[in-house]
């Protein structure tokens, strides 16, 4: 039992999820950064709203991402995951919601852990960072 107390380090264990999701996302905020938005304005266009929106994903994807990656507002930058991935799985994954992969998985298991593990950080962050 006592490796088990050793190993229980509850706040190594949200770094490494903070730092996890902010990396992960953040090459996504990259690869947008480099090849530019044009199908997610597509996608927000096609359901009604403005194109210039589309320029949100931007806080999701990479200022969201830095600031979780520092440390600097830590529950306002995971919210802000949290909404963009809500707006991700309306504008882009709202057919995908019951589909499973060839493997059996959940075809929007990558998008579920963005949003729960998100949503993990912002209920478990000390606010005030």
């Amino acid at each position: 039992m006592k490796l088990w107390h050793h190993l229980h380090q509850p706040q190594w264990g949200a770094l490494l999820l903070r730092v996890t999701l902010a990396l992960l996302l953040l090459l996504h905020g990259i690869a947008k950064l480099r090849y530019g938005i044009g199908w997610i304005e597509g996608q927000v266009v096609r359901h009604g709203l403005p194109g210039a929106l589309a320029y949100a994903v931007y806080l999701g994807e990479v200022v969201a991402p830095l600031l979780l990656l520092v440390g600097y507002w830590v529950v306002p930058a995971a919210l802000l995951v949290v909404v963009n991935m809500v707006v991700a799985l309306v504008l882009v994954h709202s057919g995908d919601w019951l589909r499973l992969t060839q493997a059996g998985g959940w075809a929007l298991e990558l998008q579920a852990f963005y949003l729960v593990g998100a949503l993990t950080i912002a209920l478990t962050a000390k606010p005030g960072k």
